[in-house]
């Protein structure tokens, strides 16, 4: 099976000149969401880590079935106001402004090694704030995952000190 298949793109979205992936028919279509999952698996079964970590939202449809293949507990990351507890926050850099993440104090503990999962790998800017996070905590990351990576963006020149794993490159 081809997962790239399953891979639409949307022109000017969200803006005018970006190409957006979007992987919702890979979703959809249960055979080639099960073949992306089980690829996704592979890729990290060498590793040692304790927690699956991903961003909001796409992030957290990997990532969740990830952790229970692994039997690991699974951490959201999420933008300003979505988390009830103590939280990690880091504000970094876009290539159109700023944003901001949070995560739970309690989410990653000291020593814990972390696996960072995502649909998409672009610039790389969300997944470096990320790291740092998860480093600011007390935490290790074991690697970076992703189902796509945008190579032509060059990603993994920012995280050139990270591990990167991807399935599908553009």
């Amino acid at each position: 099976m081809n997962l790239r298949d399953y891979v639409r793109d949307i022109p000017d979205f969200p803006e005018t000149g970006v190409i957006f992936k979007d992987v919702t028919p890979m979703l959809k279509n249960p055979e080639s969401f099960k073949e992306c999952l089980t690829i996704l698996n592979e890729k990290v079964d060498d590793l040692d880590f304790d927690v699956v970590l991903a961003p909001e939202a796409r992030g957290f449809i990997f990532a969740a079935p990830i952790a229970l293949h692994f039997g690991k507990g699974f951490v959201p990351v999420r933008k300003p106001g979505k988390l009830p507890y103590k939280k990690h926050s880091i504000e970094y850099t876009l290539e159109y402004g700023k944003a901001k993440l949070e995560m739970h104090t309690d989410a990653v503990l000291e020593g814990e090694k972390v696996l960072i999962v995502d649909d998409v790998l672009a610039t790389g800017g969300t997944m470096e704030a990320i790291c740092k996070m998860v480093e600011k905590a007390g935490g290790e990351v074991s690697a970076i995952l992703s189902l796509i990576e945008l190579t032509f963006l060059e990603p993994k020149k920012k995280l050139r000190d990270y591990e990167v794993r991807t399935i599908i490159e553009y």
